[in-house]
């Protein structure tokens, strides 16, 4: 009975290793159906005979992106969004002209404001309120343009039937000099000519009445243009500095800054350039107003005013005004008037364009010619006179804005570079002169 505990305890072992042993057997059988199972879910992929020698060779093309050439890309990048430039700037074209009327009010006005705004701060400085100054400024400026208007009327009016008979006289001096030019031209071309004339005038009575018409609704346009430039002046030359401080919040934030940098420049540029070419138009009407009223041409004056008026479109105007005087002095006093009324005329216009502009208006608004005869051409087209005068102001401040908003965006990208590591600001400064070996640095020379 001794020796039964130990058989027992030996028994037990027994059954454990036993156990264990059935535990392992059982996890490896487990493991070898999963094996099964997935070398049976995963097909063996068939062998892919290879081609035969014969077969040509066959080379992998390209990725297309890869396969255009890099200028392409680029030209093809910049002309898409050349396009929806182009289609911006139509679309704002078309809206622009449905309120072309308000758009050139406006404008006008933004100029008699750069001209009367230098009067309205010199009544601040010497005490006088704003509502005080503005209101003086404004019914000055105003009363002296409509004295100029009412006086070129008057002119017109007052020798209207004088040249009447100076141009008939003038035709008939005209014709005989034709008559007796090496030209050839016969007493019956001429009257045929004054026939066609005559025939053409009378077959298009009903034209000439409906533009008659067509005249009362645009001088009825041009008297609601000019309401709405005085107004829009006088708000201007009250309340300018609320106006363009409202106008920034409509900026997005992060480019608020650089507009509001640009905004006074342009503002300078455009008062520089109204205020020369104001000294410059009144130099001309009074040069060439005096030379024509001592050869003897009728209407000198309202000429003069003509020639002061046209001065605002660049280049255009100087030709038209200048042609007109030469073709009153035609018709009413002859040839020689005439040549001598033209060398008056370009001599002025010579030293206006070589002396007085360059003089005057300085460098602030200097545009290139070729951008002034394109400028004046397309707002010509665009918008008529209104879009001519107005074109080459706005050719000279946009040039003002661009290189401005150019020069900031450059310091902005300078202040944030990383500041330099490992570097002296000798070393990384552009053209900075290397300090000679021994020589005192900034600090001991300091």
């Amino acid at each position: 009975m001794s020796g039964l505990p130990g058989w027992l305890a030996g028994l037990g072992a027994g059954i454990t290793r036993a156990s264990q042993r059935l535990d392992e057997r059982r996890k490896e059988a487990v493991a070898d159906d999963l094996a099964d199972e997935v070398v049976v879910a995963t097909p063996r992929p068939e062998r892919i005979p290879a081609p035969p020698a014969y077969a040509p060779a066959v080379v992998a093309k390209p990725d297309p992106i890869s396969a255009i050439p890099w200028g392409m890309r680029v030209a093809a990048e910049a002309g898409w969004r050349l396009l929806v430039l182009a289609g911006t700037l139509w679309v704002l074209m078309r809206i622009i002209s449905a309120v072309q009327l308000v758009v050139l009010a406006f404008v006008a006005a933004l100029l008699v404001t750069a001209m009367l705004q230098p009067t309205v701060a010199r009544l601040r400085r010497i005490g006088l309120p704003r509502g005080l100054a503005t209101a003086v400024t404004a019914i000055a400026g105003f009363v002296i343009m409509g004295l100029v208007g009412w006086f070129v009327v008057w002119q017109v009016m007052d020798n209207l039937d004088n040249l009447s008979d100076r141009v008939r006289d003038g035709i008939e001096e005209l014709k005989r000099w034709l008559l007796d030019s090496p030209f050839h031209v016969t007493e019956s071309q001429i009257n045929d000519i004054a026939k066609n004339l005559s025939d053409t005038i009378g077959t298009n009575t009903e034209e000439i009445t409906s533009a008659g018409l067509q005249g009362v609704t645009v001088m009825v346009e041009i008297l609601t243009g000019i309401l709405l430039a005085m107004f829009s002046t006088l708000f201007l030359l009250y309340d300018g500095k609320r106006i363009w401080q409202w106008t920034l919040k409509l900026v997005p934030a992060q480019a608020r800054e650089g507009v509001a940098g640009a905004g006074p420049r342009a503002w300078r540029t455009l008062t520089a350039y109204v205020r020369g070419t104001v000294i410059v138009a009144l130099i001309d009407a009074i040069f060439i107003g005096i030379g024509i009223y001592f050869l003897d041409v009728p209407m000198a004056v309202p000429l003069a005013v003509f020639i002061f008026l046209f001065a605002f479109i660049p280049l255009v105007g100087a030709v038209i005004s200048g042609a007109l005087a030469v073709v009153v002095a035609l018709v009413t006093q002859g040839v020689f008037t005439a040549l001598m009324v033209l060398i008056v005329v370009l001599a002025v216009q010579q030293i206006e364009g070589h002396v007085l502009q360059p003089f005057i208006l300085g460098r602030a608004v200097r545009v290139h010619p070729l951008a002034v005869v394109l400028a004046v051409a397309a707002g010509g087209l665009t918008a008529g006179i209104g879009g001519a005068v107005v074109a080459v102001p706005l050719v000279a401040v946009t040039n003002t804005v661009v290189g401005y908003l150019r020069v900031y965006s450059q310091e902005q990208a300078l202040l944030a570079a990383p500041p330099p590591h490992g570097a002296t600001i000798v070393e990384v400064a552009p053209g900075a002169v290397a300090v000679p070996e021994g020589a005192p640095g900034p600090q001991e020379r300091e």
